[in-house]
Protein backbone atom coordinates (compact mmCIF):
# COMPACT_ATOMS: atom_id res chain seq x y z
CA UNK A 1 0.00 0.00 0.00
CA UNK A 2 1.06 3.56 -0.64
CA UNK A 3 1.53 5.85 2.32
CA UNK A 4 -0.69 8.96 2.46
CA UNK A 5 2.23 11.10 1.26
CA UNK A 6 2.53 8.98 -1.88
CA UNK A 7 -1.17 8.96 -2.76
CA UNK A 8 -2.11 10.97 -5.82
CA UNK A 9 -4.76 12.85 -3.84
CA UNK A 10 -2.24 14.00 -1.20
CA UNK A 11 -1.32 17.69 -1.35
CA UNK A 12 0.99 19.78 0.81
CA UNK A 13 0.36 23.52 0.79
CA UNK A 14 3.27 25.70 1.91
CA UNK A 15 2.05 28.96 3.44
CA UNK A 16 -0.90 29.95 5.63
CA UNK A 17 -1.80 33.37 4.29
CA UNK A 18 -4.89 34.03 2.21
CA UNK A 19 -3.36 32.34 -0.87
CA UNK A 20 -2.39 29.21 1.08
CA UNK A 21 -5.68 28.92 2.97
CA UNK A 22 -7.92 29.36 -0.08
CA UNK A 23 -5.74 26.96 -2.10
CA UNK A 24 -6.01 24.35 0.65
CA UNK A 25 -9.79 24.64 0.94
CA UNK A 26 -10.37 24.60 -2.82
CA UNK A 27 -8.26 21.44 -3.04
CA UNK A 28 -10.25 19.83 -0.23
CA UNK A 29 -13.47 20.68 -2.05
CA UNK A 30 -12.01 18.95 -5.12
CA UNK A 31 -11.42 15.76 -3.12
CA UNK A 32 -7.76 16.11 -2.14
CA UNK A 33 -6.24 15.36 1.26
CA UNK A 34 -4.43 18.52 2.31
CA UNK A 35 -1.84 19.46 4.89
CA UNK A 36 -0.60 23.02 5.37
CA UNK A 37 3.01 23.68 6.35
CA UNK A 38 3.81 27.27 7.33
CA UNK A 39 6.56 29.32 8.90
CA UNK A 40 4.02 31.33 10.89
CA UNK A 41 0.51 30.93 12.28
CA UNK A 42 -2.26 32.77 10.44
CA UNK A 43 -2.32 35.73 12.84
CA UNK A 44 1.34 36.46 12.06
CA UNK A 45 1.07 36.38 8.28
CA UNK A 46 1.14 39.38 5.95
CA UNK A 47 -2.49 38.60 5.11
CA UNK A 48 -3.54 39.40 8.67
CA UNK A 49 -2.20 42.97 8.39
CA UNK A 50 -3.97 44.22 5.28
CA UNK A 51 -7.23 46.05 4.57
CA UNK A 52 -8.44 43.22 2.32
CA UNK A 53 -11.04 45.02 0.27
CA UNK A 54 -11.68 43.60 -3.20
CA UNK A 55 -9.75 45.57 -5.81
CA UNK A 56 -7.27 44.27 -8.45
CA UNK A 57 -4.42 46.60 -7.46
CA UNK A 58 -0.79 46.27 -8.60
CA UNK A 59 -1.04 42.78 -10.07
CA UNK A 60 -0.31 41.32 -13.50
CA UNK A 61 -1.10 39.94 -16.07
CA UNK A 62 -4.43 41.73 -16.31
CA UNK A 63 -6.10 39.19 -18.61
CA UNK A 64 -5.67 36.47 -15.98
CA UNK A 65 -5.90 38.54 -12.82
CA UNK A 66 -9.15 40.26 -13.79
CA UNK A 67 -10.66 36.83 -14.46
CA UNK A 68 -9.39 35.51 -11.11
CA UNK A 69 -10.78 38.64 -9.43
CA UNK A 70 -14.19 38.02 -11.00
CA UNK A 71 -14.27 34.41 -9.76
CA UNK A 72 -13.20 35.58 -6.30
CA UNK A 73 -15.93 38.23 -6.31
CA UNK A 74 -18.56 35.54 -6.91
CA UNK A 75 -17.18 33.38 -4.09
CA UNK A 76 -17.09 36.27 -1.60
CA UNK A 77 -20.59 37.34 -2.62
CA UNK A 78 -21.83 33.86 -1.79
CA UNK A 79 -19.88 33.78 1.47
CA UNK A 80 -21.11 37.20 2.58
CA UNK A 81 -24.34 35.59 3.82
CA UNK A 82 -22.60 33.23 6.25
CA UNK A 83 -18.79 33.59 6.49
CA UNK A 84 -17.30 35.52 9.41
CA UNK A 85 -15.76 38.81 8.36
CA UNK A 86 -17.10 38.91 4.79
CA UNK A 87 -19.47 41.68 3.72
CA UNK A 88 -20.35 43.68 0.62
CA UNK A 89 -19.61 47.41 0.80
CA UNK A 90 -19.76 50.42 -1.56
CA UNK A 91 -16.18 51.34 -2.47
CA UNK A 92 -15.06 54.38 -4.44
CA UNK A 93 -11.97 54.02 -6.64
CA UNK A 94 -10.26 56.90 -8.42
CA UNK A 95 -9.18 56.36 -12.03
CA UNK A 96 -7.44 58.21 -14.84
CA UNK A 97 -8.73 56.41 -17.94
CA UNK A 98 -11.91 54.34 -17.88
CA UNK A 99 -10.62 52.23 -20.78
CA UNK A 100 -7.89 50.87 -18.47
CA UNK A 101 -10.37 49.70 -15.82
CA UNK A 102 -10.91 46.24 -17.33
CA UNK A 103 -11.90 44.76 -13.94
CA UNK A 104 -15.27 46.49 -14.28
CA UNK A 105 -16.26 43.98 -16.98
CA UNK A 106 -15.96 41.10 -14.51
CA UNK A 107 -18.48 42.49 -12.02
CA UNK A 108 -22.19 41.62 -12.02
CA UNK A 109 -24.40 44.08 -13.95
CA UNK A 110 -25.56 47.00 -11.87
CA UNK A 111 -22.82 46.76 -9.23
CA UNK A 112 -20.55 49.55 -10.52
CA UNK A 113 -21.15 53.09 -11.75
CA UNK A 114 -19.25 56.33 -12.21
CA UNK A 115 -19.34 58.60 -9.15
CA UNK A 116 -21.04 61.95 -9.33
CA UNK A 117 -19.06 65.11 -8.64
CA UNK A 118 -20.72 65.44 -5.20
CA UNK A 119 -19.65 61.91 -4.25
CA UNK A 120 -15.96 62.49 -4.98
CA UNK A 121 -13.61 63.40 -2.12
CA UNK A 122 -11.81 66.73 -2.37
CA UNK A 123 -9.14 66.67 -5.08
CA UNK A 124 -10.39 63.51 -6.81
CA UNK A 125 -11.43 64.12 -10.41
CA UNK A 126 -12.95 60.79 -11.46
CA UNK A 127 -14.04 57.68 -9.62
CA UNK A 128 -16.05 54.48 -9.84
CA UNK A 129 -18.34 53.30 -7.05
CA UNK A 130 -18.66 49.53 -6.91
CA UNK A 131 -20.35 47.12 -4.52
CA UNK A 132 -17.37 44.95 -3.58
CA UNK A 133 -16.42 42.31 -1.02
CA UNK A 134 -14.60 43.22 2.17
CA UNK A 135 -12.89 40.34 3.98
CA UNK A 136 -11.71 41.42 7.43
CA UNK A 137 -8.55 39.35 8.10
CA UNK A 138 -8.86 39.08 11.93
CA UNK A 139 -12.27 37.45 11.40
CA UNK A 140 -12.01 35.79 7.99
CA UNK A 141 -8.63 34.06 8.31
CA UNK A 142 -9.63 32.18 11.50
CA UNK A 143 -12.91 31.26 9.80
CA UNK A 144 -11.03 29.77 6.85
CA UNK A 145 -8.56 27.96 9.09
CA UNK A 146 -11.38 26.42 11.12
CA UNK A 147 -13.13 25.40 7.90
CA UNK A 148 -9.90 23.76 6.70
CA UNK A 149 -9.42 21.86 9.99
CA UNK A 150 -13.07 20.78 10.15
CA UNK A 151 -12.65 19.20 6.71
CA UNK A 152 -9.80 17.05 8.02
CA UNK A 153 -6.92 19.36 7.15
CA UNK A 154 -3.68 19.16 9.11
CA UNK A 155 -1.35 22.03 10.00
CA UNK A 156 2.33 22.05 10.94
CA UNK A 157 4.73 24.89 11.68
CA UNK A 158 7.81 24.29 9.56
CA UNK A 159 10.31 26.15 7.41
CA UNK A 160 11.88 24.99 4.16
CA UNK A 161 15.27 25.89 2.75
CA UNK A 162 14.84 24.62 -0.80
CA UNK A 163 12.41 23.31 -3.40
CA UNK A 164 14.24 20.00 -3.18
CA UNK A 165 13.23 19.74 0.48
CA UNK A 166 9.62 20.67 -0.33
CA UNK A 167 9.56 18.05 -3.07
CA UNK A 168 9.83 15.32 -0.43
CA UNK A 169 6.32 16.06 0.86
CA UNK A 170 2.92 15.03 -0.53
CA UNK A 171 2.31 13.83 -4.07
CA UNK A 172 1.64 17.47 -4.99
CA UNK A 173 3.18 20.52 -3.30
CA UNK A 174 1.70 24.02 -3.66
CA UNK A 175 4.14 26.87 -3.09
CA UNK A 176 2.20 29.75 -1.52
CA UNK A 177 5.14 31.30 0.32
CA UNK A 178 4.69 34.85 -0.96
CA UNK A 179 7.88 36.87 -0.63
CA UNK A 180 9.58 33.82 0.86
CA UNK A 181 9.61 32.34 -2.64
CA UNK A 182 12.38 34.79 -3.59
CA UNK A 183 14.99 32.74 -1.72
CA UNK A 184 13.32 29.36 -2.22
CA UNK A 185 13.05 29.75 -5.99
CA UNK A 186 15.95 32.15 -6.49
CA UNK A 187 13.35 34.37 -8.14
CA UNK A 188 14.97 37.63 -9.26
CA UNK A 189 11.63 38.98 -10.49
CA UNK A 190 9.97 38.78 -7.07
CA UNK A 191 10.47 41.82 -4.83
CA UNK A 192 8.79 43.58 -1.89
CA UNK A 193 6.37 46.47 -2.22
CA UNK A 194 6.36 47.97 1.26
CA UNK A 195 3.02 48.93 2.72
CA UNK A 196 2.46 50.92 5.91
CA UNK A 197 -1.08 51.40 7.17
CA UNK A 198 -2.83 52.88 10.17
CA UNK A 199 -5.53 50.98 12.00
CA UNK A 200 -7.81 53.60 13.49
CA UNK A 201 -11.17 54.04 15.11
CA UNK A 202 -14.03 53.74 12.65
CA UNK A 203 -14.54 56.89 10.59
CA UNK A 204 -17.59 58.81 9.40
CA UNK A 205 -16.23 58.79 5.85
CA UNK A 206 -17.14 56.53 2.93
CA UNK A 207 -14.51 53.94 2.00
CA UNK A 208 -12.40 54.94 -0.99
CA UNK A 209 -9.03 54.43 -2.68
CA UNK A 210 -6.85 56.55 -4.94
CA UNK A 211 -4.21 54.35 -6.60
CA UNK A 212 -3.60 56.77 -9.48
CA UNK A 213 -0.29 58.21 -8.24
CA UNK A 214 2.62 55.77 -7.85
CA UNK A 215 4.26 56.19 -4.46
CA UNK A 216 1.22 58.00 -3.08
CA UNK A 217 -1.39 55.26 -2.63
CA UNK A 218 -4.24 56.54 -0.46
CA UNK A 219 -7.30 54.78 0.92
CA UNK A 220 -9.81 54.47 3.73
CA UNK A 221 -11.49 51.14 4.46
CA UNK A 222 -14.15 51.20 7.13
CA UNK A 223 -14.59 47.78 8.73
CA UNK A 224 -17.06 46.47 11.31
CA UNK A 225 -15.08 47.60 14.37
CA UNK A 226 -12.32 49.87 13.04
CA UNK A 227 -10.85 51.45 9.91
CA UNK A 228 -7.69 50.96 7.90
CA UNK A 229 -6.01 54.00 6.39
CA UNK A 230 -3.17 53.81 3.93
CA UNK A 231 -0.78 53.73 2.67
CA UNK A 232 2.52 53.28 0.94
CA UNK A 233 3.58 51.32 -2.14
CA UNK A 234 7.38 51.48 -2.16
CA UNK A 235 9.03 48.97 -4.51
CA UNK A 236 12.16 47.10 -3.36
CA UNK A 237 11.84 48.47 0.18
CA UNK A 238 12.63 45.75 2.75
CA UNK A 239 12.00 47.93 5.83
CA UNK A 240 9.47 46.18 8.08
CA UNK A 241 9.65 48.83 10.82
CA UNK A 242 7.09 51.59 11.13
CA UNK A 243 8.23 54.97 9.85
CA UNK A 244 6.90 58.13 11.49
CA UNK A 245 7.40 60.05 8.24
CA UNK A 246 5.06 57.65 6.45
CA UNK A 247 2.47 58.04 9.18
CA UNK A 248 2.61 61.82 8.70
CA UNK A 249 2.32 61.40 4.91
CA UNK A 250 -0.73 59.16 5.24
CA UNK A 251 -2.47 61.61 7.56
CA UNK A 252 -1.59 64.62 5.35
CA UNK A 253 -3.00 62.89 2.27
CA UNK A 254 -6.15 62.12 4.23
CA UNK A 255 -6.46 65.81 5.10
CA UNK A 256 -5.95 66.72 1.43
CA UNK A 257 -9.01 64.59 0.61
CA UNK A 258 -11.08 66.81 2.89
CA UNK A 259 -10.93 64.80 6.15
CA UNK A 260 -10.34 67.66 8.58
CA UNK A 261 -10.49 65.71 11.85
CA UNK A 262 -7.58 63.24 12.19
CA UNK A 263 -8.64 59.76 13.29
CA UNK A 264 -7.48 58.14 16.51
CA UNK A 265 -4.67 55.76 15.57
CA UNK A 266 -4.93 52.37 17.32
CA UNK A 267 -2.06 50.59 15.61
CA UNK A 268 0.59 51.08 12.91
CA UNK A 269 1.19 48.07 10.66
CA UNK A 270 3.90 47.39 8.09
CA UNK A 271 3.92 44.57 5.55
CA UNK A 272 5.90 43.61 2.46
CA UNK A 273 3.66 42.72 -0.47
CA UNK A 274 5.09 40.02 -2.79
CA UNK A 275 5.20 41.82 -6.15
CA UNK A 276 6.19 40.35 -9.49
CA UNK A 277 5.94 41.36 -13.15
CA UNK A 278 3.34 38.55 -13.33
CA UNK A 279 1.84 36.18 -10.77
CA UNK A 280 3.73 32.89 -10.88
CA UNK A 281 1.01 30.31 -11.41
CA UNK A 282 2.54 27.17 -12.90
CA UNK A 283 4.17 23.81 -12.29
CA UNK A 284 7.90 23.98 -11.61
CA UNK A 285 10.03 22.94 -14.62
CA UNK A 286 12.54 21.05 -12.45
CA UNK A 287 10.15 19.62 -9.86
CA UNK A 288 6.94 18.83 -11.81
CA UNK A 289 4.93 17.95 -8.67
CA UNK A 290 5.47 21.46 -7.24
CA UNK A 291 2.98 24.12 -8.31
CA UNK A 292 3.82 27.78 -7.72
CA UNK A 293 1.09 30.19 -6.65
CA UNK A 294 2.79 33.41 -5.51
CA UNK A 295 3.56 37.01 -6.46
CA UNK A 296 0.08 38.51 -6.03
CA UNK A 297 1.31 42.00 -5.16
CA UNK A 298 -1.36 44.19 -3.56
CA UNK A 299 -4.29 41.99 -4.58
CA UNK A 300 -3.92 38.72 -2.70
CA UNK A 301 -7.42 38.74 -1.22
CA UNK A 302 -8.85 40.00 -4.51
CA UNK A 303 -7.67 37.08 -6.64
CA UNK A 304 -7.15 34.35 -4.01
CA UNK A 305 -10.28 32.29 -4.70
CA UNK A 306 -9.94 32.61 -8.46
CA UNK A 307 -6.40 31.25 -8.28
CA UNK A 308 -7.37 28.56 -5.77
CA UNK A 309 -10.29 27.18 -7.78
CA UNK A 310 -8.29 27.16 -11.03
CA UNK A 311 -5.42 25.46 -9.20
CA UNK A 312 -7.73 22.72 -7.91
CA UNK A 313 -8.99 22.12 -11.45
CA UNK A 314 -5.40 21.95 -12.78
CA UNK A 315 -4.48 19.29 -10.22
CA UNK A 316 -7.69 17.36 -10.80
CA UNK A 317 -6.88 17.20 -14.53
CA UNK A 318 -3.30 16.19 -13.74
CA UNK A 319 -4.44 13.26 -11.61
CA UNK A 320 -7.02 12.18 -14.20
CA UNK A 321 -4.40 12.10 -16.93
CA UNK A 322 -2.00 9.88 -14.97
Amino acid sequence: MKSPNQAKNSVSVIGAGIIGLTSAIALQEAGFLVKIFAEKKIDHTLSNKVGAVWFPYSIEPKIKTDRWAGVSYARYLKESSFAKGVSMIPFLNAFNDLKEEEWVKHLPPGTVREATERELPKGMEKGLIAEVPLAEPPLYLPYLFEKFRDAGGEFELRTFDSLEEMNQLGFFVINCTGLGAKALCKDQDLHPMRGQILRTEKMEVSSFADPTKKGALSYIINRSQDAVIGGTDYDNDWNENEDARDTDLILKRLEAFGVSTPPKVLEILVGLRPKRSAVRFEFDPQYPRIFHNYGHGGAGFTVAWGCALELAEELRKKVSSQ
